[in-house]
């Protein structure tokens, strides 16, 4: 099983621990950056988000 099969496993049965992920190393980014990138962090932030949302992209 390759690393991206057992991504979308863990996507697939976690979805919404994987946003808080996606939430908790943004924020993380945000405060080691002193929110310097914070526009940035947050587009990318929900583009993973929406990305997950989409529903073929769940196994």
């Amino acid at each position: 099983m390759s690393i991206i099969d057992k991504l979308k496993e863990l996507v697939g049965k976690n979805p919404d621990r994987v946003k808080g992920g996606i939430d908790k190393a943004g924020d993380m980014f945000d405060q080691r950056t002193g929110g310097k990138y914070a526009d940035h962090v947050d587009k990318g932030q929900q583009k993973a988000k929406d990305y997950l949302d989409r529903p073929n992209q769940q196994p």
